[in-house]
C-alpha cells in the first residue's frame, strides 16, 4: 500500500512538470498580450452594450490560436533554440516533449480556436487570426535566418490581434481599427529591437539574422529603436485626431510615448543590454497601459 502511495506521490510531480512545459509551450506572456490586444479591439470597435458572450469566444479563441502559432513555432525552431542558452532548456530541444506531439498539440489549439471563432463569432475574425498564423509561421520565422528585414515582416502578425476583436465586435474593419493596428505595428521595432540587442550574440549562435549586417555597434539599431519611438507618439494620437477617443486618452497617449521615447534615448546613447532590458520592460508596459486608456475612454463615452 504504501509502494502505491509512493508511485503516486512520484507522478504527481512529473505530471506537474509535463503540464508546465505544455503551457511554456505556448509562451503564456505573448499569448496573453495578443489577447489584452484582441479584447481592447473587441471593446473598442462595439457598438451599444458589450456582448459579454462574444466577448469571451473572441478571447479564448483568440488565446487558442495565439497559443497554438507560439507552439508550432517552437516545433519549426527546436534545433535553433538547442543552440542558443536562453532557448536550449525549452521542452523541445531539452527533449522533455516530441516535436510530433507538440505539433499535435499546436494544431488542435490553433484549429480549435480558428473554428471556434467561424462558427460563433464570425468568419472574419477566423480568417484574420489564422492569417496572422500563416504570416508568423510561413514568412516572419524562416525569414529569421535569411535577412534582418523579418522584423518588419513579423510586425504584421504581430499586430493583428485588434483587429481580431474589432472584427468580432463588427464584422467587418472601418478606419479605427486600422488605427489600432498601425500603433501595434509601430510598437514591435522599439519592443523586438531590443530583444534582438540583448541576445544578439544568442540569435547568432542560432543563426538568426535579427540584427542588421555589420552593425556591431548598433548604430542601425538604435537609429530604428528611436525612429519608431518617434512615430509611435503620433500613431498613438490618431484615435483622438481621427477616431472618437478623448482628449483624455490624447493626454496618456502623449505622456506615455514621452515616457516610451527617453527610455529609448537612454538605451541609443549606452547601447548596454541592461538599458535594453529596461526598453524591453516599458515597451511591454506601454502597449497594455495606451490600450487599457483608450478601452476605458470608449467604456466612459
Amino acid at each position: 500500500m504504501s509502494s502505491v502511495r509512493t508511485a503516486r506521490a512520484a507522478a504527481r510531480p512529473r505530471f506537474a512538470d509535463k503540464l508546465g512545459d505544455y503551457v511554456t509551450l505556448t509562451k503564456p506572456e505573448v499569448t496573453f498580450l495578443v489577447v489584452v490586444c484582441a479584447l481592447v479591439g473587441f471593446v473598442v470597435g462595439s457598438v451599444g452594450p458589450l456582448h459579454l458572450g462574444r466577448l469571451l469566444v473572441v478571447v479564448a479563441g483568440t488565446g487558442l490560436v495565439a497559443a497554438g502559432t507560439a507552439a508550432l513555432n517552437m516545433v519549426i525552431e527546436r534545433a535553433d533554440d538547442g543552440l542558443m542558452r536562453r532557448t536550449s532548456r525549452r521542452p523541445i530541444p531539452a527533449g522533455r516533449i516530441r516535436p510530433a506531439s507538440a505539433l499535435a498539440y499546436g494544431l488542435a489549439l490553433a484549429a480549435a480556436g480558428g473554428a471556434g471563432l467561424w462558427v460563433v463569432v464570425n468568419p472574419l475574425a477566423s480568417v484574420l487570426a489564422l492569417a496572422a498564423l500563416a504570416v508568423y509561421l510561413l514568412a516572419y520565422t524562416p525569414l529569421k535566418k535569411r535577412t534582418f528585414l523579418c522584423t518588419a515582416v513579423g510586425a504584421v502578425p504581430g499586430a493583428i490581434s485588434p483587429l481580431i476583436g474589432w472584427a468580432g465586435a463588427r464584422g467587418t474593419l472601418g478606419a479605427e481599427a486600422w488605427m489600432l493596428f498601425a500603433i501595434q505595428l509601430v510598437w514591435q521595432f522599439p519592443h523586438f529591437l531590443a530583444i534582438a540587442w540583448m541576445y544578439r550574440e544568442d540569435y547568432a549562435r542560432g543563426g538568426m539574422l535579427m540584427l542588421a549586417p555589420g552593425d556591431g555597434a548598433g548604430d542601425v539599431t538604435f537609429r530604428q529603436i528611436v525612429i519608431s519611438s518617434v512615430l509611435l507618439v503620433p500613431a498613438s494620437l490618431l484615435p483622438a485626431i481621427l477616431g472618437p477617443a478623448s482628449l483624455v486618452y490624447a493626454a496618456a497617449a502623449i505622456v506615455l510615448g514621452t515616457a516610451l521615447l527617453l527610455v529609448s534615448l537612454d538605451a541609443a546613447s549606452r547601447r548596454t543590454a541592461a538599458r535594453a532590458k529596461v526598453l524591453l520592460h516599458a515597451s511591454v508596459a506601454y502597449l497594455p497601459l495606451l490600450f487599457i486608456v483608450l478601452m476605458l475612454d470608449r467604456l466612459a463615452s
